[in-house]
């Protein structure tokens, strides 16, 4: 790294609004990244931040400095790039963001293949659900989001990358379990979903809408912000979910849930790469979409239900 320390530190705390979170970050003791933000602001001669009622926000100094350090560290990834250009690789920093069930189930792997060929290059990773990935890519925090379900944003492109199938997960020993229903039976049991924002819960309810089912009719008993806690809600009996093929590999594997089909019923989307409408990405983050599009575009997952639990069995220590 070529860019000035104080500024890295800067630039942290300013992110987490939290010098602790700052401190874990960058591997420093708290007080350290204290007396480097002290050390900037005597340099500055102005307050950074703002530590009173046990709040951290940006003083008005350091939202008018945010923009050039943002700027400052832009500079010092693309002359890493540039020098580590001259001998065929990637250098630099790349912050990516991902929606939960990428994140969790697909992203690692993605991670390591990459670094695999691109070793130089230091990555950092967010997670949250699609809508709350799209505004940190909007507001900068990362460069790239790969997201689940369509993106209608204007300040936004998206480019997919990869096809993903949603099944129906019921308990083991289910009425449905292994077996093939209608789209009417859906609101006849307990349902279980993500909170509003998530992308799969948007894939299901076009699909839902689209097979005629009235969103009113369905019987949610649940909402929950992650895909484990809907795993594990299935699991305990109190509803059936449908979640990413990628999500319920191992519990397959392990026969405490179990897949049902829904007759006419296509639950299918393309995760997507999504970065600012604008200039094509370049450095880092043109690497990483060309490592992504090279990639077999189902991320060579078998769709089919029946075919899931041997594939599962196969690659144990695929994580999906």
């Amino acid at each position: 790294m070529i860019l000035n320390f104080r500024i890295h530190v800067f630039l942290s705390v300013a992110r987490h609004l939290s010098f602790s979170r700052a401190a874990e970050e960058l591997l420093l003791t708290q007080p350290a990244v204290t007396q480097q933000i002290k050390a900037l602001e005597d340099e500055l001669n102005a307050p950074l931040f703002d530590r009173g009622g046990g709040r951290i926000a940006l003083t008005t100094g350091g939202q008018a400095l945010l923009p050039f350090a943002e700027q400052l560290r832009t500079l010092s990834d693309q002359a890493i790039a540039a020098v580590a250009a001259t001998s065929g690789h990637q250098a630099g920093s790349l912050s990516l963001g991902a929606s939960q069930t990428i994140g969790q189930y697909v992203l690692p792997n993605l991670i390591a293949s990459f670094l695999s060929t691109q070793p130089r290059v230091h990555i950092t990773a967010l997670s949250g659900n699609t809508d709350q990935m799209l505004e940190a890519l909007a507001a900068h925090r990362i460069h790239l989001a790969l997201v689940e379900g369509p993106v209608q944003r204007k300040d936004i492109h998206t480019e997919p990358f990869m096809e993903d199938h949603l099944v129906l997960v019921v308990p083991a020993g289910h009425q449905w379990d292994d077996g093939e229903i209608d789209p009417a039976d859906l609101t006849t049991q307990p349902l279980l979903v993500r909170e509003f924002g998530s992308g799969s819960r948007r894939v299901v309810e076009q699909a839902l809408t689209s097979a005629g089912i009235k969103l009113k009719s369905l019987r949610i008993s649940m909402e929950l912000d992650s895909t484990e806690g809907l795993l594990s809600a299935v699991e305990a009996g109190l509803g059936v979910t449908f979640v990413s093929r990628w999500a319920v590999r191992n519990h397959l594997a392990l026969g405490t849930l179990r897949i049902a089909r829904v007759r006419g019923l296509t639950l299918s989307r393309m995760f997507s790469m999504a970065w600012p409408a604008g200039p094509e990405p370049t450095g880092t983050v043109a690497a990483f979409r060309s490592f992504l599009l090279s990639r077999p575009v189902d991320g060579a997952a078998a769709p089919a239900h029946r075919a899931m639990p041997s594939a599962v069995s196969a690659s144990r220590k695929a994580r999906g």
